[in-house]
């Protein structure tokens, strides 16, 4: 099988390279693509194989990933004259693991299957740190064929690998999981920087959260980032912001009223305009720091990221409950 990679930033170069490591096993041969072709550098000293425009990957591959910022930059790579969809054909496989829109996915879905090509939307959940290692879940958006075709791709580049139901259903239990998270970091933030007011030690409140009923995935990876002073999980301000607002989108069209989606939307504005958009997305425990002079960090916690879990051979297919 050849597989196309569009898009070598935080995420999708992370998921190519699990493809790489893994292609003599697989069988898999890899051609990537990005609008900076320096980024690409790496891959192709590893095997891969470059396409100097979408419709030439999209001619010469079976399956085509596209790994983007944001939905408008999936539009334009899928819908460009030189575009993924001038050079799909019949029995090719289109899967997006962009985090995007329901509607646009639904969309462009559409004009896939139209010229006779299968389309999944397949987001991923876990983190860059992960996404690294493989150790990534994966949502997969699509009917069971499709789904079944493309398993040996997603199970190269994630460990747990849940069949969510049709196309767009993956993009919205990924803006909800999405939510979720930056609702936890918020409230972490909180936690850490009333701790530290209240005169605890922050090593020992990091371990009180995380053997109790407070605990959480959040807890476990991104306080220990705050903790130790890097701030950095390889997601920006302007990323929590997307995902909030395609979070809305969802809410808004199923005629939702919510009430904490909107305070985190101006907490996150609030942050990205004192701190710039491209800032690390804990580093929303700034406003805190700056609001009580404290500085939120310990000596305590290791430089890098701790991933608790370890990484497994294989991967695991969920089944639906």
């Amino acid at each position: 099988m050849r597989v196309g990679f569009i898009g070598l930033g935080n995420v999708g170069g992370k998921l190519a390279g699990s493809l790489l490591r893994n292609s003599d096993a697989s069988g898999f041969e890899v051609v990537v693509r990005d609008l900076d072709r320096s980024v690409a550098e790496p891959f192709l000293a590893l095997g891969a194989s470059w396409a100097d425009s979408p419709k030439e990957m999209a001619e010469a591959v079976d399956v085509v990933i596209t790994c983007l910022p944001s939905p408008a930059a999936s539009a334009a790579v899928m819908e460009a004259d030189d575009g993924v969809l001038a050079g799909l054909g019949a029995g090719k496989i289109w899967a997006e693991m962009s985090t995007t829109d329901e509607a646009e996915i639904k969309r462009l879905g559409a004009k896939v299957e139209a010229i006779g090509s299968s389309a999944i939307d397949c987001p991923v959940s876990g983190g860059c740190h992960r996404a690294d290692t493989g150790n990534i879940s994966i949502f997969a958006g699509c009917d069971r064929e499709t789904f079944e075709r493309f398993l040996p791709v997603l199970t190269t580049m994630g460990r747990r690998i849940l069949h969510t139901g049709p196309i767009g259903s993956a993009s919205v239990l990924k803006v909800v999981t999405n939510y979720l998270a930056t609702a936890n970091l918020v409230s972490v933030t909180e936690a850490l920087a009333t701790a530290a007011a209240a005169g605890m030690d922050l090593n020992t409140t990091y371990e009180a959260i995380r053997i109790s009923s407070g605990n959480s995935f959040v807890h476990e990876t991104e306080s220990q980032v705050i903790l130790n002073g890097s701030r950095d999980i390889s997601f920006t301000m302007d990323l929590v912001i997307k995902d909030i607002s395609l979070f809305q989108a969802v809410a808004d069209r199923a005629e939702v009223p919510l009430e904490v989606a909107p305070l985190l939307r101006s907490i996150f504005d609030d942050a990205a305009e004192r701190y710039g958009m491209r800032e690390w997305s804990p580093n929303v425990i700034r406003r805190l720091e700056d609001a009580t002079g404290l500085d939120i960090t310990t000596t305590g916690f290791p430089p890098e990221m701790v991933d608790d879990e370890p990484e497994e051979p294989g991967a695991e297919v969920v089944p639906k409950r």
